[in-house]
């Protein structure tokens, strides 16, 4: 087992051909080595890129948090990471395709469910702290025009206030999708299942 393993992750889609070919370890590697030399088989890959980027944020985050947990007492529980994983997998998958409008006679545009969900969870790049772990869309997204939602659970930092975290991300979220899909977006519903304790804060955190 490789220092990236994550044992206890049992059906969380980390399968290689949900990457295709390639695993979660093959990719934290991947951004260890500074994707030198370039693998085109990754690199080319739009699930494989989602899956790089949501590690390269979570990674952004590892320092504080290990600090944080070196001081805790209790020993922390390790569930939002597990969370931030299974979202990470979900994105890499394709789902369901989604057509996009075009004038060009006879064009048959789209985009996949998973890039809509990685464009989500890109997202907390602008809310500090916020880490999204999953993502769904609720609703016909094969159908033009459908009305649907979003719903994305997040652990957010100790010490910070939630509501104006959320209001914050909902927008980013909202402003993202508005100006890169088609979607009829009737709501985005974000529910906070994890507050972590941070190197700087005092007191519960969890």
């Amino acid at each position: 087992m490789s220092e990236h393993d994550t044992p206890g992750l049992p059906g969380l889609g980390l399968e290689p051909e949900d990457l295709d070919g390639h695993t979660i370890d093959e990719l934290s590697d991947y951004l260890d080595a500074g994707r030198q030399p370039a693998d085109p088989s990754i690199d080319q890959s739009p699930g494989c890129r989602i899956a790089l980027d949501a590690l390269a944020r979570l990674r952004a985050l590892t320092p504080d948090l290990l600090a944080a947990d070196i001081a805790a007492e209790p020993e922390p529980d390790e569930a939002w990471v597990q969370g931030i994983l299974a979202g990470i997998a979900l994105d890499a998958r394709a789902g369901r395709r989604i057509p996009i409008r075009s004038t060009v006679p006879g064009a048959d545009l789209g985009i996949t469910e998973g890039a809509v969900r990685g464009l989500v969870r890109a997202a907390e790049e602008v809310v500090p702290g916020v880490l999204v772990g999953r993502c769904s869309l609720d609703g016909d997204v094969a159908e033009p025009g459908a009305s649907l939602r979003v719903g994305v659970e997040v652990s957010v930092p100790y010490g910070q206030p939630i509501p104006d975290l959320v209001d914050r991300l909902r927008a980013e979220i909202a402003a993202r999708l508005a100006a890169h899909t088609e979607l009829e977006v009737a709501g985005i519903d974000i529910s906070v299942r994890d507050v972590r304790q941070t190197s700087g804060a005092t007191g519960e955190g969890r």
